[in-house]
């Protein structure tokens, strides 16, 4: 498999170096498989590489550190590359996608200069190697005798012995309890490490190794420049990936921090003072945010909260805890395809969370930017489609257009409560909607199934700007025709001119019952005048709310009702349905 996954690489080469010539230096993605702190190292470790590997290339990193990569290629092949190469050990299991912007100056192949921005030129050419079965490091003699080792070993803490397994774990060599003892598991997966990668494998790593085995493993807190950040002014003291994010502002109860390059990384620090009361209310806020995703658990207690999200390419985690009437906590949002580096990140991130007395003033930020669309400088996540609606029977059934249902991960109501599709009439273009909680509307649709009279004056109520008002607005129009454009029946033509967010709301006669239910504009092939709108009729309604197991209210003969009670019935009856992507 390796041969032909090898020859299709080449020609994906070929396409992505074309790609450079015309997108320039930045296009492009890699593989990052390891990082050396010295140029000699790096240098023999790219080379162990190019004797197994095509396109191996290596570049300083702002840090200091060498990184070997392999590229460049397109996202998609990058990934392609990744997963096989880790499936056959080729590559070490913690190599992760890197870009272009990330990269400094080129020290493999020697005097090559891919992104134009210099080339390293090599204090001492690297001996030649000879071809390695698998990608590990060099073969070299140990620096220690097994004894010595063994000796140095025993000055170790417990932490750092634990460091060493959960590195062995992370390389795919231990799958055993972490726990600081070196048993015999411990020692044959150190035996393992130590024959993969071409050392004498005698169960007990030297200094030597212990520093490659952890250099291996912290290679991706490296490649973010993790390191330690002090925030006086919110009260939080935490590890941070510096070198892919840097300060922006801060908007109370937030700390901003945006990306600094071509990885799309945030994070947002949270300081403020409350109670249990504001941690539900950030709570509750913190979902409403496009960074945190719809899918994913998220756990409210006691004195404090974790969400987690993912969707529309991004990862997001966020914790917050309640200590002496303050909530500090974190958010971190990174790209989708980047686990190892983002597990990684996010680990580092809690275990090194620490907090201070100061807290975020609460008007910190005040002077900037404010809109409605906005949470505290963060963009409010929006529904993929808004549609109007109207309860038809006493328990919170919910009539709208069969559009607001489509292609639907979640449909909600505008205060969150959640609905499911009872009935769908897809030819008409109508769906019945239950809440999963039962609901108490203020007022039910009475619906008046009898034709209503040509040039009679009829109201639409809908969410025209969808829910930008918080409220739903009357339009007025009257009756054209009791059929469809085409003469079909169960269809009500009207002579009103209607917005996209007006679809489902309740048509009104002037006595306040509901005569039909108002349907989209129709784009497919033809263009409507403005003033022209279609509806399905009462009758047609009550049929549909009849397949869904619900009988609806029949209107009462009264005389008409005044504008305020129209309003207060529209008001009462009509919803903003919201269908999320």
């Amino acid at each position: 498999m390796t041969r032909i996954f090898v020859a299709i690489l080449l020609l994906i080469t070929v396409g992505m170096r074309a790609a450079y010539a015309q997108q320039g230096a930045d296009a492009g993605v890699w593989v990052q498989v390891e990082a050396q702190p010295s140029l000699r190292e790096a240098q023999d470790r790219a080379q162990v590489y190019a004797n197994a590997l095509p396109d191996v290339n290596g570049f300083r990193l702002n840090s200091g550190w060498y990184a070997i990569v392999i590229g460049p290629y397109l996202r998609a092949d990058a990934e392609q590359v990744l997963r096989v190469y880790r499936a056959e050990r080729q590559i070490p299991s913690d190599s992760f996608i890197t870009f272009s912007g990330a990269l400094g100056q080129q020290f493999w192949p020697i005097g090559a200069n891919v992104l134009n921005r210099g080339a390293i030129t090599a204090p001492v050419q690297p001996e030649p190697q000879p071809e390695q079965p698998q990608a590990g490091l060099t073969p070299q003699p140990s620096d220690e005798t097994r004894s010595q080792a063994l000796q140095s070993e025993r000055l170790l803490s417990g932490q750092e012995r634990k460091d060493l397994q959960t590195a062995l774990q992370a390389a795919g060599f231990y799958s055993s309890t972490i726990d600081g003892a070196f048993g015999q598991g411990t020692r044959r997966s150190m035996a393992e490490w130590q024959r993969f990668n071409g050392f004498e494998p005698t169960g007990v790593l030297t200094t030597a190794q212990r520093k490659a085995l952890m250099d291996d493993y912290n290679a991706p807190l490296i490649s973010v420049g993790m390191a330690r950040h002090v925030d006086d002014r919110a009260g939080i003291s935490v590890d941070l990936p510096l070198g892919v994010i840097s300060f922006d502002r801060y908007e109370a109860p937030f700390a901003h921090f945006n990306s600094s390059g071509d990885l799309d990384a945030r994070v947002v620090l949270i300081s403020q003072e409350g109670s249990k009361t504001t941690l539900r209310a950030l709570f509750e806020a913190m979902q409403s945010l496009e960074i945190v995703p719809l899918n994913g658990p998220r756990e409210l207690r006691g004195d404090r909260f974790t969400i987690e999200g993912r969707g529309n390419g991004i990862v997001s985690y966020t914790q917050a805890n309640l200590s002496d009437g303050k909530i500090k906590g974190f958010t971190l949002v990174w790209p989708e395809g980047d686990d190892a580096r983002r597990v990684r990140v996010l680990a580092a991130m809690t275990a090194s969370f620490e907090t201070t007395d100061g807290v975020l003033d609460a008007g910190a930020g005040a002077n900037a930017e404010q809109s409605i669309d906005l949470m505290s400088g963060l963009q409010l996540r929006k529904p993929r489609l808004s549609r109007s609606g109207f309860f038809a029977d006493p328990n919170g059934l919910v009539l709208t257009v069969a559009e607001a249902v489509q292609n639907c991960t979640r449909v909600t109501l505008e205060d969150g409560q959640e609905l499911q599709t009872a009935w769908s009439d897809p030819e008409l273009g109508v769906a019945v909607l239950r809440p999963n909680k039962t609901l108490a509307p203020m007022a039910v649709a009475a619906l008046n199934e009898a034709q209503p009279r040509l040039q009679s004056e009829v109201a639409v109520a809908g969410y025209s700007y969808g829910g930008a008002l918080g409220a739903p607005t009357l339009t007025y129009g009257k009756i054209a025709d009791i059929r469809g454009l085409n003469g079909e029946a169960g269809v009500t033509r009207l002579s009103l001119t209607a917005q996209p967010g007006d679809a489902g709301g309740p048509v009104f006669d002037d006595h306040g019952n509901v005569v039909g239910m108002l349907l989209p504009a129709r784009t497919e092939g033809r263009t409507l005048p403005r003033d022209v709108s279609l509806a399905a009729a009462a009758d047609r309604l009550h049929e549909i709310l009849s397949k869904a197991g619900a009988t609806a209210q029949t209107a009462q003969e009264t005389g008409q009702v005044s504008p305020d009670e129209l309003n207060r019935r529209a008001t009462g009856m009509t919803v903003l349905v919201n269908c999320w992507g």
